[in-house]
């Protein structure tokens, strides 16, 4: 077994589900421990127990419960020392305590080996993950992304299952509501992925393998779902590649997907 699921997705908040055999672990936990587990209910008949939660950064739409969710569900945090350092007021009381990671350095929970790699985001610590069970099987995780660095095409070559950035549409960024210098930070390389860089990523990382690809962190403001899925289509459709395709919602989750 080795399923994922994008529990939410967006500006208000991101989690996303990783079960093994022996382990459930949630990467990022920006929404209510509420929602996460009546996410979690309608994907599984019996929910299991989440044993661990994985931070990528301090912002607060992917950490917003992750305290939380260790006390509700005495589940183990895994996060940079300098991200905890500045996130620990907004964690509290912690009944397992904590585990540092490192970017570049692999660690396991149970039978889930997670890769952490750096990423370019307005963080002091910025993660992206690949996570794999040990054969072929390969999920990366990546989202705010200022730009696609070199570091990030190497990771996400080999994935067959990929959860990916596509905050924004230019356009309705550029046209909408926002003062210029949010829209600057979102744009800048500290930032977020546009749809059409979303597929420039895809031009380095696509290969006859990839099953499953997953449009995350789309912006409510900024984006539409239907045209993040018909910009990445396009180019799916015009490189003949059938992956299966799926926009994340912010207050639905995902099926579940075999990685």
């Amino acid at each position: 077994m080795f399923q994922v699921a994008v529990l939410a997705s967006g500006s208000k908040g991101n989690a996303v589900l990783v079960r093994t055999r022996e382990s459930t672990v949630l990467v990022d936990a920006g929404v209510s421990l509420k929602r996460i587990r009546a996410a979690i209910a309608l994907l599984y008949p019996t929910p299991p127990r989440i044993d661990a939660v994985i931070v990528s950064h301090e912002h607060t739409d992917h950490l917003l419960s992750a305290g939380v969710v260790c006390r509700g569900e005495n589940a183990m945090l895994y996060i940079t020392e300098p991200t905890y350092l500045v996130a620990r007021h907004k964690l509290g009381r912690l009944p397992r305590g904590w585990e540092p990671f490192v970017s570049g350095k692999p660690f396991t929970i149970g039978d889930l080996v997670v890769e952490p790699f750096a990423g370019q985001h307005d963080a002091v610590d910025h993660s992206n993950f690949v996570l794999h069970v040990g054969d072929d099987r390969r999920l990366g995780v990546a989202t705010d992304i200022g730009f696609a660095t070199r570091l990030l095409e190497t990771k996400l070559r080999d994935c067959t299952t990929l959860v990916l950035e596509s905050n924004h549409d230019i356009k309705m960024l550029l046209e909408g509501p926002y003062p210029w210098s949010v829209k600057q930070r979102i744009r800048s390389r500290q930032g977020h992925l546009s749809n059409e860089q979303t597929v420039g990523v895809l031009i380095k990382v696509l290969h006859p393998g990839l099953r499953n690809l997953v449009l995350a962190h789309l912006s409510e403001i900024n984006n539409d779902p239907e045209i993040a899925r018909a910009t990445t289509a396009a180019f799916l459709a015009s490189v003949r590649h059938d992956c299966n395709l799926i926009v994340a919602a912010q207050r639905e989750p995902t099926p579940l997907l075999d990685v």
